[in-house]
């Protein structure tokens, strides 16, 4: 299975997953034209997407999700809150299919896993992407850490994962009260600590890769958020660099891994 984070952080969201032959997208929040020039740079065009996933309707994960559904007529999976929240930003949709948290589907032959979590959309989930032994797990929107996510993220080989906020940041910051509220909240967005706290406790030895996503520009930095993610490494056991860390950001496409 082949990733990249084709940009993460509030102006859009998209993950592509390929497994050499096909890809799906989790997630569409550029334009098409953006959402062509980054595939590109991974190597993959258009021709290659055969599915869209969709987290939760926020414009940041949505916003060229209709048009590339009409664009190059593939089916767009999302949970039926999902679909209905977001209907006035997606227009129409050819094909559109609903997922439910704890259902797997089959999507263009990966085994896709919807997990319900904890944020401020109608219907969202996080995904577990499995390829034949290969386990991405995804969650880049969640207020908080719950029982659910420790489960269904165990064992992966990698992870995708929100590091939206410094807490100290935050609360020093330039927001509104009431908008430092909403992201400290449980239907906000996770902290550094909090993703390191979730780290310490699913890091085991074949995990081998994590992106820290979905930073935001005011209220984090690059080097705090994998500072935090490598004092959770130490604290789980893991010093031997084996489990790659990589910052995922608004502007640049990451590194295409495979696992």
């Amino acid at each position: 299975m082949n990733i990249a984070l084709l940009g993460s952080g509030s102006e859009g969201n998209a993950v592509l997953i390929a497994d050499g032959s096909s890809a799906i997208l989790v997630d569409a929040g550029f334009s098409g034209s953006r959402l062509q020039e980054r595939l590109n740079v991974t190597g993959y065009s258009f021709s290659d997407i055969r599915a869209l996933v969709i987290t939760h309707e926020h414009s940041d994960h949505v916003r060229g999700a209709g048009v590339l559904a009409r664009r190059l007529r593939i089916p767009v999976f999302a949970t039926e809150g999902t679909l209905r929240g977001g209907r006035s930003k997606f227009g129409h949709l050819p094909h559109t299919h609903c997922l439910e948290g704890g259902r797997p589907i089959e999507i263009a032959g990966f085994q896709v896993h919807p997990f319900d979590i904890s944020h401020d959309a109608e219907q969202p989930v996080g995904f577990v992407v499995e390829h034949g032994s290969a386990r991405l797990g995804v969650c880049t929107d969640s207020g908080c850490v719950t029982h659910l996510m420790r489960q269904r993220l165990r064992l992966c080989d990698a992870l995708i994962l929100e590091t939206n906020h410094d807490s100290t940041m935050l609360l020093a910051g330039p927001y509104p009260w009431e908008l430092k509220q909403r992201i400290r909240s449980r239907v906000g967005h996770l902290s550094n600590d909090d993703a390191g706290g979730l780290l310490e406790e699913l890091w085991h030895p074949g995990l081998s890769h994590i992106f820290l996503a979905h930073l935001s520009r005011e209220n984090n930095l690059p080097d705090l958020a994998r500072l935090a993610a490598e004092d959770a490494l130490r604290r789980a056991g893991c010093f031997n660099g084996d489990t790659r860390i990589h910052v995922a950001l608004q502007d640049e496409v990451t590194e295409m891994i495979s696992i």
